[in-house]
């Protein structure tokens, strides 16, 4: 029997592809070449299915260009590089990757958030520049974490996880908005209280994005949205570049209408916009807030899994239109 044709778009774990051999006839980008779209649609023509990453974009395009296309599983909780109405129309599942990631992404945010407020990055670049050559006073004295006030915007999964760690770790206060209130009772385990988006910016010492990307949410934080901020607080970006204007954002940090930013995400990464790279008070990753390798791994397979599954007749683990497919 021949086995379906699957598209593996970025590099990942030789024991994954392995896992995907005994199921499909895989061709594999393990060089993790960069592919234009273009050369992503000459890829995928003929193959059933697509294992993808937050960077591989299917659309309309790529789909009327590859009618053989059965299902595409996303290796990250994201999914914006999916156009899933597009997707849905065309009868293509798509999958992706949440729960395995959420403490890992939990962990790196207050580890972002944290290395923001006490100026851990702008420090040791001037350590490394030679410039410490005595200790004041008021040397590049931060903000505290303990004891202060903690906005969380987008509270899911991951946004619980930095709310936890706030409140039970730190003593945080803890308020929160989102497009729904939770329940009760997980407010009372995460002693946390909702508030509109105005207040929160108005009042959190550190405001923490943790919302997924859509057209609706795109520059959710901008010039008049960093304006309520005080001039003392930190944001955090550890859910999707978009989110926030990162032109807007330079401008206020260089002016210091707000005190700092931690940044994981940009918008039109890898790239980052350069007036980003010239103020010092924001520290700045490449987008690895799920970057260890036991969480990478649980990410990868169960991409596959989503794969194997669907082509074993078996209902996919974590599927995203799943009931807009199955009405086609």
């Amino acid at each position: 029997m021949t086995k379906p044709k699957i598209l593996v778009a970025r590099a990942i774990f030789p024991e994954v592809i392995a896992k995907l051999e005994e199921h499909f006839d895989v061709e594999s980008n393990q060089a993790d070449e960069t592919w234009s779209k273009a050369q992503l649609t000459s890829k995928l023509r003929g193959k059933q299915g697509a294992f993808t990453t937050g960077g591989d974009r299917i659309d309309a395009e790529v789909l009327a260009a590859c009618p053989d296309l059965k299902i595409c599983a996303n290796m990250a909780v994201g999914y914006n590089n999916f156009d899933i109405a597009a997707m849905s129309a065309a009868g293509v599942l798509a999958t992706n990757a949440p729960d395995v990631l959420t403490e890992t992404t939990a962990d790196f945010g207050f580890a972002l958030l944290m290395a923001t407020a006490r100026r851990v990055t702008e420090s040791e670049h001037y350590l490394r520049a030679g410039k410490w050559t005595k200790w004041s006073f008021d040397m590049f004295a931060g903000s505290d974490i303990h004891g202060s006030t903690l906005g969380v915007l987008g509270m899911g999964r991951i946004g619980q996880g930095i709310a936890r760690r706030g409140a039970l770790g730190f003593g945080m206060k803890v308020i929160y908005h989102n497009r729904s209130r939770l329940e009760a009772s997980i407010e009372a385990e995460l002693k946390a209280s909702y508030v509109s988006k105005e207040e929160l910016l108005r009042t959190a010492d550190h405001v923490v994005l943790v919302l997924p990307y859509s057209p609706a949410s795109h520059h959710t934080i901008g010039a008049a949205e960093l304006a309520m901020m005080k001039p003392t607080a930190t944001l955090v970006n550890i859910a999707r570049g978009g989110i926030v204007d990162d032109v807007a954002l330079a401008a206020a940090l260089r002016d210091k209408r707000i005190a700092a930013a931690g940044l994981d995400v940009f918008e039109g990464e890898p790239q980052v916009h350069p007036d980003l790279l010239t103020v010092p008070n924001v520290v700045l990753t490449p987008h690895i807030a799920s970057a260890t390798i036991p969480t990478r791994q649980a990410m990868a397979n169960l991409a596959a899994d989503n794969l194997i599954a669907f082509f074993s007749g078996k209902k996919p683990l974590t599927p995203l239109n799943a009931s807009d497919v199955a009405a086609k």
